[in-house]
């Protein structure tokens, strides 16, 4: 799925109207009055399958409103205390930390925050980690061998790059690896990296990470930046025989190598605050992990302790860079970098 920018400002939006959704059956045959509605930047699959779960245990019924996270951020905010939204799921958690910083959120229960580690949630305690992805290299396996890639993110503005480099800039999955550039190097020579891929990808700058590892699977391009789950995905659709490419992490704790927390909060301006805490605390629960970590999506679970039924690195062997959720915070200061170097 395309992801957009996560621009949070003072737009005006024209909100859809949200459709009545009729009660769902209780296990046991009564009925729940209340529904509880969800806007979701997350995989549409993926929020599906945890909604049908989530429905078929409690009764309660689920409105889900899919779109980009930026553009469903953008919408709260212009919304404000009439929104009608009860809880907001995203897939990076800078659009979670732009609503707790303007009050939008509810403090999570306890209960929900213990099941999921304090490190990929909140610190003020306003919305729970779900899920994690991991930034990588992907390279084309007929071009590039393991021991020719770079070790470091910044290694990409090499001109030794220049025409084989793939970008997606505007995906808000770039975003954290821009910040954790300039955490570790300051805005200047971030600005100076930005400048240098931009000129080595200037013949493949693409919309999105799902074309961007395409036309490195083809040969296109001979290498890219994504989330890991992006090449699995790629590798399911065209099958093993067709998959002309792998991934590679940068070396231990370089600022291309990020953890992406996904995140649910519940708003503050809901009506249904406890359905909808109730519907935090299964994405947390063994029943709601067990069905992220057999997903599709291809991501880690993060709660009640389950791990990942994919083929993929084990989450507890990953050495990414150390910045924390609360230092990538809303992603502005990315949008403005990406904008100085005129990548957006």
């Amino acid at each position: 799925m395309r992801r957009f920018l996560v621009i949070i400002a003072p737009v005006v939006i024209v909100v859809a109207a949200v459709a009545a959704f009729s009660a769902f059956a209780k296990s046991d045959g009564s009925k729940s009055t209340e529904k509880i509605t969800v806007y979701s930047g997350q995989h549409p699959e993926t929020v599906s399958a945890l909604v049908a779960a989530f429905t078929k245990k409690t009764g309660i019924p689920v409105a889900v409103r899919s779109d980009d996270e930026g553009v469903l951020a953008a919408q709260i905010v212009q919304e404000g205390k009439h929104s009608p939204a009860d809880v907001f799921i995203t897939e990076n958690s800078p659009p979670l930390m732009e609503l707790g910083q303007k009050g939008l959120l509810a403090p999570v229960d306890g209960s929900t925050l213990a099941k999921t580690s304090a490190k990929y949630s909140s610190p003020q305690k306003n919305w729970a980690g779900i899920s994690a992805r991991v930034s990588t290299m992907v390279y084309n396996t007929n071009d590039l061998k393991p021991s020719q890639l770079p070790k470091s993110v910044l290694e990409l503005a090499d001109p030794k790059w220049k025409g084989k480099l793939a970008l997606s800039p505007g995906e808000t999955d770039f975003q954290p690896i821009v910040t954790a550039v300039e955490a570790r190097y300051g805005k200047a020579r971030t600005v100076k990296w930005l400048e240098g891929i931009r000129s080595n990808a200037s013949k493949h700058i693409y919309p999105d990470n799902e074309t961007l590892v395409a036309q490195v699977n083809s040969g296109q391009a001979e290498l890219g930046v994504i989330n890991h789950y992006y090449w699995y995905r790629l590798r399911d659709e065209v099958g093993a025989a067709k998959t002309h490419s792998a991934e590679h992490f940068f070396a231990a704790g370089d600022p291309g190598y990020v953890i992406d927390v996904s995140g649910a909060g519940v708003l503050a301006s809901s009506s249904h605050k406890a359905e909808a805490q109730q519907f935090l605390a299964f994405l947390v629960s063994k029943q709601g992990q067990q069905i992220l970590a057999n997903d599709e999506s291809y991501e880690y679970p993060l709660g009640s302790g389950v791990k990942t039924g994919k083929p993929l690195v084990p989450f507890a062997t990953l050495r990414p860079d150390p910045i924390t959720v609360q230092q990538l915070g809303n992603g502005s200061e990315a949008i403005a970098l990406l904008r100085q170097a005129s990548l957006l």
